[in-house]
C-alpha cells in the first residue's frame, strides 16, 4: 500500500459542516475525487488534488526552504475522524493564500538548490528511491500543479483539508 497526499478544497461554509460532521466530510472528498476521475477540470477550479507519493520529498524540499505554510500535512488540527494515516488538517483561507503566493514565488528549481540525493536517503524520505540527482525532478510536475490548486483556491478564498492516504 502505497502513502499519498491528498487535498480538499472547501468553502467555508463548508468547512463549517465537515468540522461538524467527519462523515459528510469524507463523502465530499470522495464526490471530489470521484468528480475529477471523471474528467480533468482545470487544476484550478478543481476540488480535489494528489500529490500521490512524492508528498514526502515536497515536504522535505519545503521545510528544508523554511516554507511559510505547512502546505504538506496542515497548519490546524480539525476534529475529524481519521482519513488514512490519522485526520486530516486543514489551513485557512489566510492560510492557503500565504501559501500560494509562496509556491509560486519558489521555483522547484530553487527548492532543489544543494540537495544532494544522499541527504534524502539520510533522513528516510518516502519512497527509497533516491539513486541519482535525476530522482530529484520526479516532484517537478505534481509541484507545479500543486502550485496551481493553490492559487486556484486562494482566489476563492478557500480552506483546505489536507491529509495522507
Amino acid at each position: 500500500m502505497s502513502m499519498n497526499g491528498e487535498y480538499l478544497r472547501v468553502t467555508t461554509t463548508e468547512l463549517a459542516w465537515a468540522l461538524e460532521d467527519s462523515a459528510w466530510a469524507w463523502n465530499l472528498s470522495q464526490a471530489a475525487q470521484d468528480i475529477q476521475e471523471q474528467g480533468r477540470p482545470p487544476l484550478a477550479e478543481t476540488r480535489h488534488f494528489t500529490t500521490h507519493k512524492t508528498w514526502h520529498l515536497l515536504d522535505f524540499l519545503l521545510r528544508r526552504a523554511a516554507f511559510p505554510v505547512d502546505v504538506i500535512h496542515g497548519e490546524e488540527p480539525a476534529a475529524i475522524d481519521d482519513w488514512g494515516y490519522g485526520p486530516p488538517r486543514l489551513l485557512t483561507p489566510d492560510q492557503v493564500g500565504v501559501a500560494a503566493d509562496a509556491l509560486y514565488r519558489t521555483p522547484y528549481d530553487q527548492l532543489l538548490h544543494g540537495v544532494d540525493p544522499a541527504e534524502l536517503i539520510r533522513a528516510e524520505i518516502y519512497p527509497q528511491i533516491w539513486d541519482s540527482p535525476a530522482e530529484l525532478e520526479w516532484a517537478r510536475d505534481v509541484y507545479a500543479s500543486l502550485t496551481a490548486f493553490f492559487r486556484g483556491a486562494a482566489s476563492a478564498s478557500d480552506a483546505i483539508l489536507v491529509w495522507i492516504d
